[in-house]
């Protein structure tokens, strides 16, 4: 606010601003602002209304946050009726649709506007002085309910209208807007839909899949029942929009004769219509425009039903008249439907490149938006749990866009007797290996990650990446390919390739078709190589570029075997890619470990578990209880490691990498000294998570058993005698009943004996002189990287966290240091300078 602008003045002019900013996103698709300076003129606009709760009007942007909630919604009588409309199926209804009009109008050509049937909720908006004061739904068509207070929080819809003027007093008056030769009515019902967009169904659904809440069974359901809250701050938070598309009662002034002309003018003052409406002529441009509309209708951020044509000129329409409800000028030419219903056969999962477990249901045949559906997705085991879905199910089936078909809901009175609530299978379909859920999320997880052939090609990508075994030149595309070509079947057949291998795949791969490749190839290879050659391509279909199907049935056929003529072909590329495969076999535990891949295992777990462990051999064959005995590392990560190396797959991928991959492994150490304070039965036995085993009750465990061994074969009556309260005893007796757990309890103790046996004397050298402590570093360093500052204080005993806190030792402050800097001044926490870094770790060298 200026200093010559009053309160007044100023939120006046953030009104305008803001309406200008939603005018220009939601109706003209033109956004001219940064959603940051939205938001911030807003939040001024508040803080005004605030201080000054005189300056605050109905029609301001700020009450669109929600209102109080209502205990019901009051009835309102619409002044003009709002009709359904006639449906038509078929192209012969509608060509006696556009017949009857012109034999009764005496047209040969009736002109109409063809506008998407929105598959939202239809409302009315009226507008008073172009100020709204009421916003209704159809309900029966003659009464519906009162939603003002839930349709002013859908941002798409004007709580002014464009044109809309302040007289003296504060009072609102209708006037033109620039262009226009029609002032806004006096009064103005506008009627149109409310919608969910897909984009915003499908976040939303996912958060709420993510936090167990109830999911919207499809956009329409979302935008209906998101209008119908009682408490206007729910519907606020739900992705709504809206599009105008007709009037009903208007009073004190004069429209334009068209309803094409009508759409226009309630789009210059302010009301979002659809870019989709179009002017047509007879029944041949109307089946145009449907045929054109339906082929994109997939792809379209909305859902729509069909299309309405509507005759475009007012008289017209009068002369028709209705008939019964609906009106004779008006009719809907509807889409084949989105929702079906069908029976469920079978429930399998099916588990995609990042090793998520997905329940899919077999579904009996049915037609579903004009294809053919025999599978559609349950999203996640919660989902299943909340819908109940068996199999011999009867269920509504929908498809919308590009999402693949779901399943949205069970007829339950079609449910036949017998059948059984579905489980999660214990094993990967694809692989075998175990799967595992994590703890607190919906998803479940193939744990075969290196060695499951559905996770296969991600698991190459990871392992290839920079900062995992760093294999420079071995991009996604190639990836795809060597996979999809049989050529590498697991990551150390990555060891084995060469330059006639890569040569080969680079030549398929940039073949657009196979004349392309024959045409490549008789540039690069003596004559009776591509002979050879020739009679090989000779039985494949010749497919288009985007095709891969000929490419990988070529490839699958192995690498020709012929030399490359040298002076033909570029090589350096290939000779690289080897020589970057070749320099990753020499690696880093923390590396290695990195890039198997395991769940949960990041760069900074990795660097953890090569720092206190030292050696592959003993984390892989590690129970994962013992894991708990880094810092940092919690249950959900130990499981995950454990489960990781519980996999037989998974350690045969580890066995070929190290045998016939030739990986090495340089930096193999003892286990941290420091170790030696972290172990102990009494350890153990509270990182096995026993119920109602606490830390206290495994002190007292520990005193009297000599091992976990021994622990594992008493009875209730011991485990008391040892002063467990019986509560306890009882809880560690029914959890040793399991085979699996006293299993993992016997050889978790083993592991615990090996460890102990394997550790050094623990010194003051070995643990450094930051142990304990907690270092930040922010900004930018000169003399060396934040990596390699991080590495060389971590091994002084320093750990190196990413926020700042009370606990922080000091922070490492670079050029351009941010808000890190800002935290540590605030705290208190000592701050260092890059030279007073690089002189403390000269010193300790």
């Amino acid at each position: 606010m200026t200093a010559s602008q009053s309160p007044a003045e100023r939120a006046a002019e953030l009104r305008r601003r803001i309406d200008d900013a939603n005018y220009r996103y939601h109706v003209l698709d033109e956004p001219d602002i940064p959603d940051v300076d939205y938001d911030r003129m807003l939040r001024e606009l508040q803080e005004l209304e605030t201080a000054h709760p005189d300056l605050a009007t109905p029609d301001s942007p700020t009450q669109r946050v929600g209102a109080m909630p209502s205990s019901k919604f009051a009835e309102v009588v619409h002044k003009v009726p709002m009709l359904s409309l006639g449906n038509a199926f078929s192209d012969e209804e509608v060509h006696e649709f556009v017949r009857r009009i012109g034999e009764r109008l005496e047209r040969k050509a009736p002109v109409f506007s063809a506008e998407p049937k929105m598959d939202g909720l239809a409302i009315s908006l009226r507008y008073e002085d172009g100020v709204l004061v009421q916003g209704a739904t159809r309900g029966d068509g003659s009464t519906g309910e009162d939603v003002t207070a839930n349709l002013r929080t859908v941002k798409a819809i004007p709580l002014r209208l464009r044109g809309a003027g302040i007289g003296k007093g504060g009072n609102r008056t209708a006037s033109a807007i620039p262009d226009s030769p029609f002032p806004i009515p006096k009064v103005l019902e506008v009627r149109g839909e409310v919608y969910m967009p897909r984009a915003g169904f499908e976040k939303y659904n996912e958060q709420a899949r993510l936090h167990g809440g109830k999911v919207l069974a499809n956009p329409r359901n979302g935008a209906a029942g998101s209008l119908r809250q009682l408490d206007p701050r729910i519907t606020a938070q739900r992705p709504l929009a809206f599009y105008a598309y007709g009037l009903g009662e208007v009073r004190g002034g004069e429209l334009p004769d068209t309803h094409s002309a009508i759409l226009a003018q309630l789009k210059a003052w302010g009301l979002p219509v659809s870019d989709l409406v179009q002017k047509v002529t007879g029944a041949d441009g109307l089946l145009d425009y449907y045929r054109r509309i339906g082929a994109r209708r997939d792809s379209l951020p909305f859902d729509i039903d069909g299309v309405v044509y509507k005759l475009d000129d007012l008289a017209g329409q009068r002369e028709m008249g209705f008939v019964a409800r609906a009106p004779r000028w008006a009719i809907a030419h509807k889409f084949p439907a989105q929702e079906q219903t069908t029976t469920v056969e079978a429930i399998g999962i099916q588990i995609g490149r990042t090793g998520a477990a997905t329940p899919v249901a077999r579904l009996a045949p049915v037609h579903v938006a004009g294809v053919m559906v025999t599978n559609a997705t349950l999203h996640n085991a919660d989902q299943i749990a909340r819908l109940d879905v068996r199999v011999g199910d009867t269920v509504i089936v929908r498809r919308a866009g590009d999402v693949i078909p779901e399943v949205v809901s069970v007829v339950l009175e079609r449910r036949p007797p017998g059948t059984e609530p579905w489980q999660m299978p214990a094993r990967c379909p694809v692989c075998g290996a175990e799967i595992v859920r994590e703890e607190g999320e919906a998803a479940w997880r193939c744990s075969g990650e290196l060695s499951c052939p559905a996770q296969r090609k991600e698991a190459l990508f990871h392992f290839a990446s920079r900062r995992a075994m760093d294999i420079d030149g071995l991009g996604e595309k190639f990836i795809e390919a060597l996979v999809d070509g049989g050529m590498v079947h697991s990551v150390a057949d990555l060891y084995r390739l060469g330059l006639d291998q890569l040569l080969w795949l680079r030549m398929v791969l940039n073949a657009g078709t196979r004349a392309d490749l024959l045409a490549e190839a008789h540039d690069h290879l003596p004559a009776d190589a591509y002979a050879a050659l020739l009679r090989r391509v000779d039985v494949l279909p010749a497919g288009p570029a985007e095709d891969m199907a000929w490419r990988v049935a070529l490839l699958r056929e192995g690498v020709p075997p012929f030399a490359w003529n040298p002076k033909k072909i570029a090589t350096k590329w290939a000779e690289n890619l080897v020589e970057a495969i070749e320099r990753s076999r020499d690696t880093t535990l923390e590396r290695f470990l990195y890039a198997l891949g395991i769940e949960q295992v990041g760069e900074s777990t990795a660097k953890a578990l090569a720092a206190w462990f030292g050696d592959l051999e003993l984390i892989r064959h590690m129970p994962w209880p013992l894991f708990k005995r880094v810092p940092d590392i919690g249950g959900e990560v130990a499981r995950a490691i454990g489960h990781f190396f519980d996999q037989p797959g998974n350690q045969r991928a580890v066995d070929e990498l190290l045998g016939r991959g030739g990986v090495r492994i340089g930096d193999t150490h003892a286990p941290s000294a420091r170790l030696r304070g972290e172990l102990g039965l009494a350890a153990l036995l509270a990182d096995l998570e026993i119920p109602k085993v606490t830390r206290i009750r495994a002190d007292q465990l520990a005193a009297a058993f000599p091992s976990a061994q021994a622990i594992a074969g008493e009875q209730p009556d011991r485990f008391v005698a040892a002063g467990l309260p019986e509560e306890a005893a009882r809880s560690l007796a029914a959890w040793l009943e399991d085979d699996d757990h006293r299993g993992l309890l016997v050889r978790a103790g083993e592991a615990l004996q090996t460890l102990l046996q394997r550790l050094p004397e623990a010194d003051a050298a070995a643990s450094g002189p930051l142990e304990g402590q907690t270092v930040v570093l922010t900004g930018t360093l000169s003399s060396l990287t934040r990596e390699q500052a991080g590495e060389r204080l971590q091994a002084l005993g320093a750990k190196v966290a990413g926020s700042v806190s009370k606990k922080t030792a000091f922070v490492v402050a670079g050029e351009a240091a941010g808000s890190k800097l800002e935290k540590a001044l605030a705290l208190g926490v000592e701050v260092w300078d890059e030279a007073r870094l690089l002189q403390y770790l000269e010193s300790h060298r």
